[in-house]
């Protein structure tokens, strides 16, 4: 017995030791998480930065003074372009290091690594789309020009100079909870970062769904749900707009496809809210008589934030704007001369094309009448606490087949099986001197000379100086296609498929100074139809940049301020043009009294989504249960993934054909009509909402059924935001959804001396322990701005400091 205890006594502490340093499923390693030495308790707010300091970095080739303001903000001052993106790699990595690590090892599918198996379809998916394969064909391109190298060799060495400064003790907290450690960075991840910036930017793909809609309803049918041009629309460039340039011969459209759109041939849906609003107004519209520019970049909200404000200042440069932490240079911002914005043009650069292979081997498909040859990338996957996964995959001329089999993976849905991707990410480019010349940029000219470096994703690139010059420029690699090509599937076997060149740089939309005093982007439509490329078929929904272009278009002697409550309008285009449709509809005598009182609310609305507006609640539902019925008999059917015609097309048809034949249920007997829908519809809306607030009261506000927050970027519990009681909708200029938003609101009136005004929901700091973690989201919650602190020198005194840190070299 004594011999057994002895043997427990032994066994335990063994066993409770194993347990408590290692990580069981989600959970840390208890007794190195508690840990009082080297645990989250060193990562508490504590006053690191809070004194002058210096330090050392090997590679620096002169001293560097960097200044932090009262918001923890970086203004680095450096000699010369290496020891300033020495320093921004320095910075970025002290307050974003876990953020950069975790994004790039994500784009390059290496989540496995960390939380072992549970993420092996994610992992597998991003190696499959390429992601891996178009950042080393980015890398080349950046490598191959001398100063985007010396960009990103500097900021490399940045990043790495802080790792090493780094102890188990102070390893951000996210390390700690998920139990690894940093690597060293590469110039690589670098290029990971700017091609996950453009897999979200680009909005997902729809050729799988419009082909399925294609062989089930016809060409005909096709045509009229699925228009090529909105029947409302105000495009980016102004309607009538003169080209002047000579295009290029189009390519001839097959005479295969032809035949399958004249019916002689029967044969991950994008998400709204990747979008964007940008403007700029010429001085003849502002008090100051200088152009006024803003930008609002929707993207998902996480903490910390996707965008790191930041000042750079060097010889030739005196730049501040937001940074992608992971990617040197400034991204949105202002200098001295010029400002500029970007917002996304959903340009059709993404196409699946059917292949025919020879065997299941799938070392061999058909093209161009004769055999060729696939290549094989070998993916291995690392796997925390399993073997290595060995993922084949094949590439065709056109680029990788992303699946043979599908997954249980959401992103998934909207991939094709056996089918090759063309997307513009693979291709060789160079970013980063698009910035690198914007940052430095004095004029028009240096602006057009910046945008012809950029490939993707493409943007929507404003622009104002302090010449009084105001641009616009859908900008980006756009192949040279005939029309449609890549509304659906692509013919994998016929050359007269394949992308056939390119668009001309100088040849891409753009507009200079137009007559009416402003340009602006929403994400609609980049021309009107005389526009003689192709560039897509689809764009967002039009109500966003209606409402910017009416308000722009009626402003005068405008301010910054009023630049501001510009962004935040809640006002809906969509319920100006519903309401008075719908509402007559109702039949107030087959309501309750609950219904009836929202009925009320209807009809005194000022159709803004304020937060604490009922109807804008009431009308949100109404809207999309009116579309899911309208839709879903024919386009929810089992085994056939399709999408809905979009918002525009829906609207347009209740607006303009109130006998469609859309409106009745073909799995029904009766005949139902577009009358019968929107009373179901808007009786399903109050019973919804009554069912989980209770009768109408302050709990229906939008605010609160909205719910809108800021996550943690891994979804961390406790590290993202509180429900934050704001207005704004995906219709309204203040796009504001749950958890997807305006992610950097900036304001730029130019000058003399440019003022900026801008914020982000979130804090400089990556650390959930730091003040500066989420100490922005209160004023970016309440629309508010705050003056940005554009230094001209070191010892600036026009604004707060708080920290200052000089490097040397060792």
């Amino acid at each position: 017995m004594n011999k057994i205890k002895a043997l427990f006594c032994i066994i335990i502490p063994v066993a409770l030791a194993f347990l408590f340093n290692t990580k069981i499923g989600s959970t840390p390693p208890l007794l190195k998480f508690l840990n009082p030495f080297r645990g989250f308790w060193q990562n508490a707010e504590n006053n690191h930065f809070m004194f002058n300091h210096k330090t050392k970095i090997k590679g620096a080739i002169d001293e560097i003074e960097i200044v932090f303001d009262d918001r923890m903000i970086p203004h680095i001052f450096a000699k010369n372009d290496h020891d300033l993106y020495l320093a921004q790699g320095y910075v970025t990595a002290m307050h974003r290091l876990w953020q950069m690590d975790f994004q790039t090892r994500f784009a390059a599918g290496r989540i496995s690594e960390v939380v072992g198996d549970k993420a092996i379809e994610v992992d597998r998916y991003q190696r499959r789309m390429g992601m891996v394969y178009g950042a080393e064909n980015s890398l080349k391109g950046m490598m191959s020009d001398p100063k985007a190298k010396e960009m990103i060799l500097a900021y490399t060495d940045g990043i790495n100079a802080y790792i090493k400064t780094l102890s188990k003790a102070n390893y951000p907290i996210e390390y700690k909870i998920l139990d690894f450690k940093p690597e060293n960075w590469t110039p690589i991840k670098c290029a990971l970062l700017l091609k996950q910036m453009s897999a979200v930017l680009a909005m997902g793909s729809d050729e799988f769904y419009m082909t399925n809609i294609l062989k089930k309803f016809g060409p005909e049918i096709t045509k009229d749900l699925f228009p090529d041009y909105p029947f409302r629309e105000d495009p980016i460039i102004p309607v009538g707009t003169k080209w002047d340039f000579s295009p290029l011969p189009i390519p001839e459209t097959p005479k295969s496809f032809t035949d399958a759109q004249t019916g002689q041939v029967r044969t991950k849906e994008k998400v709204e809210g990747i979008g964007s609003n940008n403007w700029a107004l010429s001085g003849t519209k502002t008090a100051s008589g200088f152009p006024i520019l803003a930008n609002d970049p929707h993207l998902d909200l996480t903490l910390p934030s996707i965008w790191y404000q930041i000042q750079l200042h060097a010889p030739g440069v005196n730049t501040y704007g937001v940074s992608l932490p992971g990617a040197p240079g400034v991204i949105i911002g202002f200098n001295q001369k010029i400002a500029w914005g970007v917002t996304n043009v959903a340009a059709d650069v993404l196409d699946f094309y059917e292949i025919k292979f020879k065997d299941n081997s799938h070392q061999e498909y058909w093209y161009n009448n004769q055999w060729k040859k696939t290549t094989q990338r070998v993916e291995t996957i690392k796997i925390r606490g399993g073997k290595d996964e060995l993922d084949t995959v094949y590439y065709t001329h056109q680029g990788p087949v992303v699946y043979f089999q599908k997954p249980m993976y959401s992103k998934a849905n909207n991939v094709p099986v056996g089918d090759a991707l063309r997307w513009i990410a693979h291709e060789e480019s160079n970013e980063l001197m698009t910035f690198y010349y914007l940052n430095r940029g004095k004029n028009y000219a240096d602006y057009r000379k910046a945008l012809t470096f950029y490939t993707a994703p493409a943007q929507n690139f404003v622009f104002a100086s302090v010449d009084n010059d105001i641009a616009i420029t859908p900008n980006g690699k756009f192949p040279l296609k005939w029309k449609d090509q890549g509304k659906f599937i692509l013919d994998g076997t016929d050359p007269a498929y394949d992308w056939h060149g390119w668009i001309p740089a100088n040849q891409n939309p753009t507009v200079k100074n137009p007559a009416r005093g402003f340009v602006s982007s929403a994400n609609q439509s980049s021309t009107d139809q005389s526009y003689p490329y192709y560039i897509n078929w689809e764009f967002s929904p039009y109500e966003r940049g209606k409402r910017i272009n009416d308000r722009l278009a009626s402003m005068n002697k405008a301010t910054a301020d009023s630049i501001r409550l510009m962004q935040t309008d809640n006002y809906s285009i969509m319920a100006q043009n519903l309401i008075p449709a719908l509402v007559p509809m109702v039949n107030a005598d087959q309501l309750n009294a609950t219904q009836k009182e929202a009925l009320g609310y209807l009809g005194r609305w000022n159709k803004r989504y304020d937060a604490e507006e009922i109807a804008a609640s009431i009308f949100e539902i109404w809207t999309k249960r009116l579309s899911f019925d309208i839709w879903h008999d024919e386009f929810d059917v089992d085994g056939v993934p399709m999408r809905y015609p979009s918002r525009d097309r829906t609207v347009e048809m209740i607006l303009n054909y109130p006998t469609a034949r859309w409106y009745d249920n073909i799995n029904t007997p009766q005949n139902e009509t577009l009358a019968y829908w929107v009373n179901e519809s808007f009786k399903f809306s109050c019973d919804s909402l009554e069912r989980k607030f209770g009768p109408i009261n302050k709990d229906w506000n939008w605010g609160n059924v909205k719910g809108s927050n800021v996550p943690h970027l891994a979804k961390i519990p406790g590290f993202g935001s509180k429900t934050l009681l704001i207005g704004g909708a995906k219709s309204t200029i203040n796009a504001l959804g749950e958890s997807n938003g305006p992610s950097w609101r900036m304001v730029i009136e130019l000058g003399k001396t440019p003022k900026g005004h801008g914020v982000y929901p979130g804090g400089q700091s990556g650390n959930p322990g730091s003040k500066f973690y989420d100490n922005m989201v209160d004023t970016w919650a309440n629309g508010k701005l705050y003056d940005l602190f554009y230094m001209q020198s070191p010892d600036d005194r026009s604004g707060t400091v708080i920290s200052r840190l000089k490097i040397s070299k060792k």
